[in-house]
């Protein structure tokens, strides 16, 4: 782009002009040196040039100036040597870029410890082959293993007062004193621990049942043992039924127990066991 022109460039002739006064101004004096008598052996002393004047340089200049031309703008190289200065810093960037990632797998496989690889396992033993042999003998009676006693009912551990659902509209609960329940009618029983009928010293067992023709509720007390597991009725044909325990929380060292019978079992022995399975006391069918 080539800038505009001054409309009316200076005058060279008035800056002509003007010179002796700026020289008169700010030169000093021409008159010549007024030089002391030097010594017969000195040299003489050479005048010193006069300087021109501040205007004169600046007319010189502006003089130069206004007969440049400048030239076009180098728009097109500027952008071409911008372009290959981003492509350089481009290629630099990405080629940092691989050696970090490089540097950084290679950091991880040199810190990943290697495990050796298992021994190889040894070849299975191959089982002998089976020698078929004659089909052994029947077992007897007496070979086989004696038929184990039913599982102790769980004891519960009721508080004082606690009413128990027992089944076809029976309801139990034990205080401090004995036994208390109530049958489908309402009416309610008692039986006392604290009386002086019983003996809380020796293991032993009560009981009391009431029935019809289509079943019985049997229950009682079980008394003068710690160690109480399971209360069972011996029933006719050898059928035993497992009564359910009840006892107050502290092993005070007596419990009640209860349990129903069909219209087919016929009259029942209680029979008090241990935790152990020991027979400790049994009553005699009613």
């Amino acid at each position: 782009m080539t800038p505009a022109s001054p409309t009316t460039p200076p005058d060279p002739d008035s800056a002509t002009d003007a010179a002796p006064d700026a020289v008169h101004d700010s030169a000093p004096s021409s008159a010549p040196y007024s030089v002391p008598d030097a010594a017969p052996d000195s040299a003489p002393v050479p005048r010193p040039a006069p300087r021109p004047a501040e205007a004169d340089v600046r007319a010189a200049f502006a003089r130069a100036a206004f007969e440049v031309t400048p030239g076009p703008m180098p728009l097109e190289a500027v952008r071409r040597a911008g372009r290959i200065r981003r492509r350089r810093r481009t290629t630099a960037l990405s080629a940092f870029s691989v050696l970090t990632v490089a540097s950084a797998v290679a950091a991880v496989v040199a810190l990943t410890p290697v495990r050796p690889s298992p021994p190889p396992l040894p070849p299975a033993a191959v089982p002998p082959t089976a020698v078929r042999t004659s089909a052994p003998a029947p077992r007897t009676g007496a070979d086989l293993p004696p038929v184990l006693p039913p599982a102790p009912s769980p004891k519960r551990v009721v508080a004082a007062g606690e009413r128990v659902d027992a089944g076809k509209g029976w309801r139990i609960w034990l205080t401090r004193d004995g036994k208390h329940w109530t049958g489908p009618e309402g009416y309610e029983n008692f039986r006392s621990v604290v009386d002086g009928n019983i003996d809380l010293t020796a293991p032993d067992v009560s009981h009391q049942s009431e029935g019809n023709g289509e079943g019985a509720f049997h229950s009682g007390l079980y008394y003068g043992t710690r160690t109480a597991g399971r209360v069972e009725l011996k029933g006719a044909g050898d059928r035993v039924i497992v009564a359910t325990l009840l006892e107050l929380p502290g092993r005070p060292g007596w419990g009640v127990w209860y349990a129903h019978s069909g219209p087919t079992d016929g009259d029942v022995s209680p029979v008090l066991y241990d935790r152990a399975g020991k027979k400790l006391s049994s009553l005699p069918p009613s």
